[in-house]
């Protein structure tokens, strides 16, 4: 009888420590705002997200990309990516009535969760640069995968922004893959393809 109890509570700590390490806690460093990957509330997350605003502002644009596993090669499914930019005078838009981190991102932000395919897209349109023209255009991301806490990775620059100088590029850190995107146009929108690689550069994965 004793025995048979040592072995289960072998089994159970080796249990909580396999959950320990698939959890992976601490994955990525500091991520300030990053809680706000879970404020899509009631919303059913998919694959295809529309940011507020598409239709009413120009440059249009579709974010698009893949997913991928740590190997780069096998797609990955159940990925909630998470966006957020400035409106066209370079300022985080609010409508008076946010919540949460959405006092601080603004209105303007998108969540979508890829399928078996690792595919995600964004309608969105470009941001525009802070009003005081220190930063290029960008938008922001996080990313949280099953099994790992939420982290950040490289924002989406624009290569064609005259303020993404050769500083700006070297400062990149490649998480999550190469964030730099080249807009093509493809009838009134922008098609920006960006594949993601879980864990790429990002620190304790």
């Amino acid at each position: 009888m004793k025995f048979a109890i040592i072995i289960a509570m072998l089994f159970l700590m080796q249990t909580c420590q396999s959950q320990s390490t698939t959890d992976r806690k601490g994955v990525g460093g500091g991520c300030e705002g990053c809680e706000a990957i879970y404020e899509y509330g009631s919303k059913t997350l998919k694959s295809t997200d529309t940011l507020p605003d598409f239709e009413k502002f120009e440059p249009k644009l579709k974010v698009m990309g893949t997913v991928f596993k740590n190997d780069g090669k096998t797609p990955a499914g159940d990925v909630i990516i998470y966006i957020y930019h400035t409106n066209r005078k370079g300022i985080y838009e609010k409508k008076g009535n946010e919540t949460g981190w959405g006092k601080r991102h603004g209105y303007v932000r998108g969540w979508v969760k890829t399928g078996a395919d690792g595919k995600y897209a964004f309608y969105t349109f470009r941001p525009a640069s802070y009003p005081d023209r220190q930063a290029p255009e960008h938008i922001h991301v996080t990313i949280k995968e099953p099994g790992i806490n939420e982290y950040w990775i490289d924002e989406y620059l624009f290569d064609d922004d005259p303020l993404l100088t050769a500083e700006a590029r070297s400062r990149e850190k490649g998480r999550g893959g190469n964030g730099i995107i080249k807009p093509e146009r493809s009838g009134n929108l922008y098609l920006v393809k960006r594949d993601i690689v879980l864990g790429k550069n990002i620190p304790g994965y």
